[in-house]
């Protein structure tokens, strides 16, 4: 899978990469992360790509035609790519969008800076506008670097164990099961006899209400929209009981 990055900082992407999970990705071929200077599609001596906005204000605003001249190039390379704006604008990015992403032939990120984009690339690229959250960054390029590190692991083959992502947090609409391993006893902290076990059943069962706790305290707004059984909502029932106990 590719991904390409239009930034004015290709930089930083050159070591965030080169490590870990994605970096052997990289070097078996899996994926490909190219990022790419935006100044190599802006015109004149000093490749301007920003300009000041009309009607005044402050900042500078990104420059249409060097993004567009960028993503067309860029597309005729990964035919059919998906082009996505970091903004805080944006949708919020979540675990759906991530594998909706991973099931792209590309994707490019345009990565925004200074005061943000002229209307104009919304208008003529964008395909689709993400956020991590509502909160300022100085530029888009940590955005992109979450947001592919979130969609690559999900391509198949990155993972050295393809059961990894399934079990993740939010791969089913809930946070993840409390985790454990060696030693079995800790400064007085004992891992749960269950997990010791060897009855899986049991297992699976104490990890799925211990995954619907940690939701319920942690993310109770996740319970809207995961899937959940009849059993689940039982659980839940219970476990709002015992929480209530707990507040009086």
């Amino acid at each position: 899978m590719n991904f390409d990055i239009l930034t004015l900082f290709p930089d930083m992407f050159r070591s965030p990469f080169a490590e870990s999970i994605l970096g052997k990705a990289i070097e078996k071929g899996l994926i490909r992360i190219a990022p790419h200077n935006l100044r190599d599609w802006a015109e004149g001596k000093h490749q301007v790509t920003d300009d000041a906005p009309y009607g005044g204000g402050d900042g500078m605003v990104m420059k249409v035609e060097p993004v567009v001249r960028a993503v067309g190039e860029l597309r005729q390379r990964t035919p059919g790519a998906k082009v996505v704006l970091t903004t805080p604008q944006g949708k919020p990015f979540r675990q759906e969008d991530a594998r909706r992403l991973a099931r792209e032939k590309g994707v490019i990120f345009v990565c925004g800076r200074y005061e943000g984009y002229d209307e104009r690339i919304r208008e003529a690229v964008a395909d689709v506008e993400y956020s991590l959250g509502d909160f300022i960054l100085t530029g888009g390029e940590l955005a992109a670097m979450a947001m592919i590190d979130a969609t690559a692991r999900l391509v198949p083959g990155v993972l050295g164990c393809s059961e990894s992502a399934a079990s993740d947090s939010f791969s089913d609409g809930l946070l993840e099961y409390p985790q454990y391993t060696r030693p079995a006893e800790f400064a007085g902290m004992n891992v749960p006899g269950v997990l010791l076990s060897g009855h899986h059943k049991e297992i699976q069962q104490w990890r799925r209400r211990h995954q619907l706790a940690r939701t319920l305290r942690r993310r109770p707004d996740l319970l809207e929209s995961a899937p959940l059984s009849a059993e689940d909502r039982r659980q839940l029932d219970r476990l709002r009981e015992e929480l209530d106990a707990e507040k009086t």
